[in-house]
């Protein structure tokens, strides 16, 4: 195990789900190390890797002695453990509206898109390009109609309020995806002034995935 003083982070530059954990630990100024894993090249299904994380997906997060597994398990392990700055609103009505709003784009929009889907698409069903282009664009596009809908009539800059939360540590990173395919925001003012508002923030900086270790270099 890590050593529990300094949370280790098992990643891939470009997972969305990675990204989240990301966000999170920055946020919450926990200082960690990171593990890459090339998904690209499918290091994340080898031995080595399931050996550490039976899922075999990033991200994992070595801390306190544990290994954990899926992004918003380990976000609210980090709130839980380390409580300021809070990502949850303290009331119980507002902390399920956060869930589901995050749920909402990790189990609604996120699966139908992440890199195994694509990929069965275009191996199991000859899709090209275009085609997958397409269909990453359909559901990013359902997925951000129904977040709008469901955002309070009166917010801060944020989903919920003045403080970013669980919502945009999923938020960002589909927006991130949803632009790298072709998406168009302009049909989405508020996804696109709450992701505006966190570009401002350095933690959400920190985070990006061009900024990460493993990430390519320009030549």
């Amino acid at each position: 195990m890590a050593d529990t003083s300094s949370p280790t982070l098992h990643s891939y530059w470009r997972s969305s789900a990675a990204y989240r954990v990301r966000i999170a630990l920055a946020l919450k100024g926990l200082p960690y190390r990171q593990a890459p894993w090339q998904m690209a090249q499918g290091e994340h299904l080898q031995p080595a890797y399931r050996a550490l994380a039976p899922f075999g997906l990033v991200p994992m997060l070595e801390i306190d002695g544990l290994r954990l597994q899926q992004s918003l398990a380990i976000i609210e392990y980090l709130e839980a453990r380390h409580p300021e700055p809070a990502l949850l609103p303290v009331d119980p009505a507002g902390r399920a509206q956060a869930r589901a709003l995050a749920l909402l784009v990790a189990c609604e929009v996120h699966p139908l898109n992440n890199l195994r889907a694509l990929k069965r698409l275009r191996t199991q069903f000859d899709a090209d390009d275009d085609q997958v282009q397409d269909w990453y664009r359909h559901w990013c596009e359902e997925g951000f109609r129904a977040f709008e809908a469901a955002l309070p009539a009166k917010r801060g800059d944020y989903a919920l309020g003045d403080t970013p939360t669980l919502v945009e540590c999923c938020l960002v990173p589909q927006v991130y995806n949803a632009l790298r395919y072709g998406v168009d925001l302009a049909p989405f003012t508020q996804v696109h002034a709450i992701v505006e508002a966190c570009a401002k923030l350095p933690a959400f900086d920190a985070a990006r995935p061009e900024n990460q270790p493993d990430a390519p270099r320009p030549a």
